[in-house]
């Protein structure tokens, strides 16, 4: 049994990543309803939350239903990231995540996320005030490295479960690489070797498929992974890893029919957390994702992307039904 302090998570865990513009509260909730065992929501920006930003504060929206569930929040200083820390506590969550992944530009450059692996020192004395702060467990995410020539990914998860996290994962490239090239996870196995480290450790990067994820979980000790950008319109893929994991086989291609009760799904609940108005607008960047692989889908996109209200969307999405009513999925 992986457990996170006293949050029990099964015996391999499968994670929803923190995904800017994507993990939000509708997404998180179809993932758990696909298998999906621990989530986070979107980075949160520590100086957004202690300005009471609105848009970061919304990102503190957690439910019942998705539990467990932690919040993950990025910065670059030590004391706004400890205020920012003790505002989502507040909020309830199961787990507070701090991100030292993140390696975009705006980010990393200023030295948040991913940027504060250019020193180590800070990053573990802002995880040990974070963790002195709160009251709940204290998970990191983060990468090997900022270069190749830089990593120290075995010290770094030594001295942050020194200081107090309870978890960590990893995301098996450099910031340098930024999503590029293939994720190295042969650096999780040196983690895992380490005698003196006894938390759990969750790899990531390229886990797309049932078969690679079985390959993984067998040849890089991992108690855990976390799954991105291949959960993008795909909720499914956590059961799917999860089945192929028990007997060996691969399920089916979720049909047509699965697909578009899955994205009614995630527009009800968008709708429910922001209103019609927003709710539609923010579901547009998903429809792509949901109906990938279609041909000449084009049409159908357009209209959906340009729909304002529920009843349109799902008047599309009858006609989507019918036009497709003979497509197979493959899988």
């Amino acid at each position: 049994m992986v457990k996170i302090g006293n949050i029990e998570l099964g015996d391999f865990p499968l994670l929803l990543a923190p995904m800017e513009d994507v993990s939000d509260p509708p997404f998180r909730a179809v993932c758990k309803q696909n298998g999906a065992d621990l989530m986070y929501t979107e980075f949160i920006s520590s100086e957004g939350l202690i300005r009471d930003a609105a848009k970061s504060v919304q990102k503190l929206d957690v439910y019942d239903y998705e539990r467990p569930v932690g919040i993950q929040i990025f910065g670059a200083e030590i004391e706004s990231m400890r205020e920012a820390a003790a505002i989502a506590e507040a909020a309830g969550p199961d787990i507070l995540d701090i991100n030292y992944g993140c390696p975009v530009h705006k980010v990393a450059c200023k030295g948040a996320g991913a940027g504060i692996l250019l020193d180590i020192d800070k990053m573990v004395s802002m995880t040990a005030e974070i963790v002195k702060r709160v009251n709940i467990p204290v998970t990191v995410k983060t990468r090997l490295g900022w270069s190749h020539d830089t990593i120290r990914i075995v010290e770094v998860a030594e001295r942050l479960q020194d200081v107090g996290i309870q978890a960590i994962s990893i995301h098996a490239r450099t910031r340098q690489q930024m999503y590029k090239g293939d994720a190295d996870w042969s650096y999780l196995n040196l983690v895992k070797d380490n005698p003196r480290l006894h938390i759990p450790v969750f790899g990531n990067g390229d886990i797309d498929s049932p078969e690679k994820a079985a390959e993984y979980r067998a040849k890089y000790q991992v108690d855990g992974m976390m799954i991105g950008r291949a959960s993008i319109g795909y909720p499914w893929i956590f059961n799917e890893i999860k089945h192929y994991f028990k007997t060996g086989e691969k399920l089916p291609a979720p049909d047509l029919a699965e697909r578009i009760a899955v994205t009614k799904k995630h527009l009800d609940f968008s709708i429910e957390w922001k209103g019609e108005k927003q709710g539609i607008l923010e579901m547009r960047r998903h429809y792509t994702n949901y109906f990938r692989g279609m041909p000449n889908f084009k049409p159908f996109r357009t209209e959906m992307v340009t729909a304002e209200t529920y009843e349109q969307v799902s008047e599309i999405l009858e006609r989507v039904a019918e036009a497709y009513a003979d497509y197979e999925f493959q899988n």
